[in-house]
């Protein structure tokens, strides 16, 4: 029996696991996927908000204003890429600053620290591109960028290095009542176990409705963007917002820590929980509304599309915790934006609860650093040298676009829970993700994937399950 399994390997689900490792106790996590990060946490603004937004005492602005202060410390620790570039919320009126006001009043209220009004000449000394139309702007300072893939992977790793176990490709079909707590039923198989986290992203509320009668309801809202080449590097240099309204905070414009621009969101509520496909209209809305924030933003220098899914629930905050009726079930539900600035925070907190629920001591021998894949391009010449000389395949680039060398896809398959497919390598490395988008080095990186795990060609996939890229031989025969 496990003393907690936890549905879902998002941000919010590894988050919780990598805390939870911190204790002697025996924790599984689950997730219908093949890899970590390949639901919600995947496909989003990649974001630290500040907390100025979330209305006064809820969920919402505890966590996102307490996962802020938390990040710098975690991503040192975790060697994830983070940068606090501020961020600019603009205003087209005047009279919109007493909204704007507003705002600031709001985050000041949830401890948000440093934020001010900027008019439009003080936005054009540090924002040169900022709109015509733009009259003035809340500047917040604490807001940052972060790769989303290299948190939740991080985290990850981490906690599977502090001895917690991940399941994929393991789908929840039924939980229910156990003599000594719950038994959860999946694709392979049953598992017992003490507690459940529910951090299963737009799927929570189905995991809940199993076990409580205090039912949810998740409504997918699907968010497109586009990604400009890097050749934009340094048109935008903070993240600039329009006014939220109750459908968000509107489209963003925003550098990402990798050096590329991205701009979205639209927001479209829908049924599908797993339509993520983007379309023609969508991505005209985009790059249309993104005009109101920045001027003459080089949209034709866009390198690919996308969407994401935010799991909004109904009232609209983060439902965190036990659920009154359903003893040892944990949830962590209705986590949209501000989620992965908040996730920290929420990792802390449910582990916590847990830790009294079953009293867990702490481990005396937790590690809680993690290095990053190496990267030889911040290496002096003389360390790429000889790092070369030891480690042939440092020398190979296999990605041009984003110069990923084959020591580094390497690295990302041996690594804990190692990629196994194209997307896998990809948020690990970045290898398919520059300007021809894989259309280059997709076939040398499946080369390398069937190498390190002694598969067939046919075998590899795009994103595990059913996506498989080669179907058969073009030629039958001898090679």
């Amino acid at each position: 029996m496990y003393d907690i399994v936890i549905i879902g390997a998002g941000v919010i689900g590894c988050a919780v696991a990598r805390e939870l490792s911190k204790y002697n106790a025996n924790v599984l996590v689950l997730d219908k996927n093949e890899d970590v990060c390949a639901g919600t946490s995947k496909a989003n603004s990649a974001i630290i908000h500040s907390g100025y937004d979330a209305k006064n005492g809820t969920l919402k602005a505890q966590f996102n204003v307490r996962g802020n202060a938390m990040m710098d410390d975690l991503c040192r620790d975790l060697d994830v890429p983070f940068k606090r570039i501020g961020s600019l919320t603009i205003c087209t009126d005047e009279s919109q600053i007493a909204d704007l006001e507003k705002l600031k009043e709001r985050g000041e209220q949830n401890g948000v620290p440093g934020l001010k009004i900027l008019n439009r000449e003080e936005l054009l000394e540090i924002e040169p591109h900022i709109a015509d139309g733009v009259v003035a702007a809340l500047y917040a300072p604490t807001a940052g960028i972060i790769c989303p893939f290299k948190l939740t992977i991080a985290l990850a790793e981490n906690a599977c290095e502090n001895g917690v176990r991940f399941h994929l490709m393991t789908e929840v079909t039924k939980i229910e009542k156990a003599d000594e707590g719950w038994k959860v039923t999946t694709n392979h198989g049953e598992y017992l176990t003490k507690t459940i986290v529910n951090a299963a992203g737009v799927y929570a509320d189905e995991m809940n409705n199993m076990v409580s009668e205090n039912k949810l309801k998740i409504i997918p809202r699907r968010g497109d963007y586009i990604l400009l080449d890097r050749t934009a590097q340094g048109y935008v240099r903070h993240t600039v917002f329009q006014l939220p309204t109750e459908l968000g905070k509107g489209v963003l414009v925003t550098p990402t820590v990798h050096g590329n621009t991205i701009i979205g969101p639209t927001a479209f509520d829908i049924d599908d929980k797993e339509s993520t496909a983007t379309t023609a209209s969508a991505i005209a809305q985009v790059t249309e509304k993104s005009a109101i924030s920045i001027k003459g933003l080089p949209t034709r220098q866009v390198i690919t599309s996308f969407a994401g899914l935010r799991a909004r629930e109904a009232g609209k905050d983060f439902i965190l915790g036990e659920a009154e009726d359903a003893e040892g079930f944990f949830n962590c539900a209705g986590i949209q934006s501000p989620g992965l600035s908040s996730a920290p925070a929420i990792g802390a907190y449910i582990a916590d609860l847990i830790k009294e629920k079953l009293t867990l001591s702490e481990k005396e021998d937790f590690v809680a650093t993690r290095k990053d894949i190496l990267d030889p391009s911040k290496l002096s010449l003389e360390e790429r040298n000889e790092l070369i000389k030891k480690e042939p395949a440092y020398g190979t680039i296999v990605c041009r676009c984003e110069s990923v060398t084959e020591g580094e896809i390497i690295d990302a398959i041996r690594r804990p829970l190692g990629a196994r497919s194209l997307d896998g390598v990809k948020r690990r490395v970045r290898a398919g993700m520059g300007r021809c988008q894989g259309g280059f080095c997709s076939p040398k990186v499946m080369d390398i994937l069937v190498r390190e795990w002694g598969l067939s060609m046919q075998d590899i996939t795009k994103s595990g399950g059913d996506s498989h890229i080669v179907i058969g031989r073009t030629k039958d025969g001898d090679e």
